[in-house]
């Protein structure tokens, strides 16, 4: 693998710190700023919609410029959001500084992925993507419970300030690291927004809002559910998520692995084994070694998916897959937001802390049926170009 691909692990790896290591910090936020603790979660929601809006926002901008700049660019933008937050006087500033770091959160994965695939031969293409990608896993393994540990110690800004300094890490590297490859030629705006035609790039879309989504209705209430259900301190909260790190790891690097020989079987079975360990996490939850177990399992899975997921878009997209895979990346955040939203909802019903697993499940049963029906569709389109190319030498021999 080329090594630039280090230089965008890295940029992932501040990517992924700073959009997980606020809700660890969020009390001694809210105490600083004197703010509620519900208040103090808008800087998880702006976040996430600054990632669902900067997506396609960021990448349209930078369609005139070359990938490398684009990228140079997007993690100035991410240490100048994280600084701003370091910073902030007010909570006010801190929200704005969260906002403007997540605008750059979907375009540079999303380009990355693109830049990534571009770097290596045509069968190690979802690898490559999954090296990026290990960058974001190993901040849940890594940086998300130092810089927790460093926000708890010695201050949430220090955190935040560390961040910014990946930032630059990042972007020396890419700067030196990264080629500057050409845009392809002929690829307008036009072709890119072209893309979102296709009924397969869609589909491969809502199966990352749903495959992904049934991860967070779980992972989501995890504190509630651990300590509540299960039986766990309040400290081992942390150790738990980094099982569930462990797993995302493992399952980013299998995902990719396999993706580039048999992507649409791998989806398959990842999203059904994904919607069958949520649904027994409901029972699992109440013993301590099976909830551990489980959720390092649901890390696993559910990142599974990320690598033939990203690639299946970049397939789709044909030639002009930047907009696409950004706007992929943001629909990551969109089922973030939609499943912790269905998990509060049957919490608040009083049906438990374990019903936001059967929520998963569910999601996760949809996006493997949307996998089934990409897969027919896609065999229904081949056949009459099969047809047609196999009656061929019979119309020629009838007009002999």
């Amino acid at each position: 693998m080329p090594l630039a691909l280090l230089a965008l692990a890295i940029g992932a790896f501040g990517i992924g710190t700073t959009e997980f290591v606020i809700m660890g910090l969020l009390p001694e936020a809210a105490d600083d700023f004197g703010v509620s603790i519900p208040t103090a979660g808008l800087l998880v929601t702006g976040y996430a919609l600054g990632v669902v809006a900067g997506a396609s926002l960021m990448t349209v901008l930078g369609t005139k410029v070359s990938r490398k700049r684009t990228l140079m660019l997007l993690m100035g933008l991410f240490i100048a959001g994280n600084l701003l937050s370091a910073l902030a006087p007010s909570f006010a500033v801190m929200l704005i500084g969260r906002v403007v770091a997540s605008l750059a959160h979907g375009a540079f994965l999303g380009i990355g992925s693109v830049v990534a695939a571009d770097l290596v031969a045509p069968d190690k293409k979802a690898g490559a993507i999954a090296m990026m990608f290990t960058g974001l896993t190993v901040a849940n393994v890594v940086g998300v419970p130092l810089g927790t540990f460093v926000g708890q110690s010695v201050g949430w800004r220090v955190t935040f300030g560390i961040v910014a300094a990946l930032g630059v890490i990042g972007l020396a590297g890419i700067a030196r690291l990264v080629p500057d490859l050409p845009q392809p030629e002929g690829v307008r705006l036009r072709q890119e927004l072209a893309a979102f035609r296709n009924p397969q790039v869609l589909l491969a879309m809502a199966m990352t809002v749903l495959g992904f989504g049934g991860v967070f209705a779980a992972i989501t209430y995890i504190v509630p559910m651990m300590t509540h259900v299960a039986g766990f301190a309040d400290g081992s909260v942390t150790w738990l998520l980094v099982l569930f790190g462990l797993g995302m790891v493992g399952g980013n690097l299998v995902g990719g692995r396999f993706a580039d020989r048999a992507l649409m079987p791998l989806l398959y079975v990842s999203l059904g084994a994904l919607a069958v360990v949520l649904a027994l996490f409901t029972l699992t939850a109440h013993n301590k070694v099976l909830a551990a177990v489980t959720i390092a399992l649901i890390g696993a899975l559910g990142f599974a998916t990320v690598p033939p997921l990203q690639k299946r878009v970049l397939d789709q997209a044909h030639g002009a897959p930047t907009l696409a895979s950004a706007v992929n990346i943001g629909a990551f955040n969109l089922g973030n937001a939609l499943s912790a939203w269905l998990g509060g909802l049957v919490i608040a019903a009083g049906l438990g802390y374990t019903s936001p697993n059967w929520v998963g499940a569910a999601l996760a049963a949809a996006a493997l049926l949307l996998a089934l029906l990409s897969a027919a569709l896609e065999r229904r389109d081949r056949r009459p170009s099969a047809v047609v190319a196999g009656s061929a030498p019979a119309d020629a021999l009838a007009r002999r």
